[in-house]
């Protein structure tokens, strides 16, 4: 375990100051809900589900503008690789079959 999973764990309870697990209460599990649906207490209203959400994307790691440049034209250059060898593939394979079946 590395330093910054401990200091997560740390930081969620689940270790102590010394690295060691933390004692404490577990809650028990809660009983499965019959037919899978939710009560509706339990449910998240709208707007707590907006601003969970925006608090997730704050944390996303979103590339730079070079980095999203760089990956888009990589994935232009693969695309028309393989879109060409297809392309030759397929005339190739074409072309031979035409042959075998004129004879």
């Amino acid at each position: 375990m590395n330093r910054e999973t401990k200091r997560l764990l740390q930081r969620q309870g689940q270790l102590d100051d010394e690295g060691n697990p933390a004692v404490g209460k577990r809650q028990p599990p809660r009983p499965p809900v019959q037919g899978g649906a939710r009560a509706l207490t339990d449910r998240t209203k709208p707007i707590e589900f907006l601003h969970e959400v925006r608090s997730e994307l704050r944390r996303v790691a979103w590339p730079t503008r070079a980095e999203t440049i760089n990956s888009s034209i990589v994935v232009f250059i693969a695309l028309v690789v393989l879109t060409s060898m297809i392309f030759g593939m397929d005339t190739l394979f074409s072309k031979f079959v035409l042959f075998l079946f004129k004879q």
